[in-house]
């Protein structure tokens, strides 16, 4: 098994100084905005709280931190034409794409998760809002790994197709509706925040079930998928 030493080598590639650094600094606002909603006066801190969550958490903060990692761990190969090496060994593809995919969410989960947490403790709006900001930012980085490692394979200049991605798609045109809204991790995410807290969310209307499975299904297909390109893509 190659998993091992594969996960390790796109850990060592995607968790540069810069990115920790920088996506670390933006975590930190949000800590910021939960120090000071748990300082005011006269707030509703659980709502307060839910709306921090999820416009900065799980609106953009997951979703572009799964994105840097995320496309990097075989896009930055793809770019720097350095996977064709990877590709030509006798490595069984599905191992490849796992590693990919369970390196960027390791990486990625805790920077999302515990800046996040601490913004949530920080509003004293109590321990329902911390099980939903933990379950929706793992599901959040569960789906969006997934679903940017293949970007990172299929497309080159990925973070600017999955920035378009996250801001039209899931932050505008799965706004307008519960049809386009079933296709957005986004309102899965938000959901288990909603369900958790008690607090109305727009077209965060599914199960807890559906919020798990479907983020867990995401990451299961876009890794099938990934692991298929690379069965077939010419990476040289």
């Amino acid at each position: 098994m190659l998993v091992g030493p594969l996960y390790r080598l796109a850990v060592r590639n995607v968790a540069t100084r810069g990115r920790v650094l920088g996506l670390f600094a933006l975590g930190l606002v949000g800590v910021v905005v939960g120090i000071g909603i748990g300082v005011a006066e006269d707030v509703d801190r659980l709502e307060a709280g839910t709306g921090l969550v999820n416009s900065f958490g799980l609106t953009l903060f997951a979703p572009v931190t799964a994105l840097v990692f995320a496309s990097a761990t075989l896009g930055d190969l793809v770019e720097d034409r350095t996977l064709v090496y990877l590709w030509a060994r006798p490595v069984p593809r599905w191992q490849l794409a796992a590693a990919s995919f369970a390196a960027a969410f390791t990486v990625a989960l805790p920077l999302v998760a515990g800046p996040l947490v601490v913004a949530a403790l920080a509003t004293g709006a109590g321990a329902d809002l911390v099980v939903g900001t933990v379950g929706g930012a793992a599901m959040a980085v569960v789906a969006y790994c997934g679903l940017f490692c293949l970007l990172g394979l299929q497309v080159r200049r990925a973070l600017v197709w999955g920035l378009a991605y996250i801001f039209i798609w899931e932050g505008f045109v799965a706004n307008a509706g519960a049809n386009a809204a079933r296709l957005a991790v986004r309102s899965y995410t938000q959901s288990l925040l909603s369900r958790a807290t008690g607090e109305d969310l727009r077209l965060a209307d599914r199960s807890v079930a559906a919020s798990v499975l479907v983020p867990l299904a995401v990451a299961a297909v876009t890794v099938a998928i990934t692991t298929r390109r690379l069965k077939r893509q010419d990476v040289a």
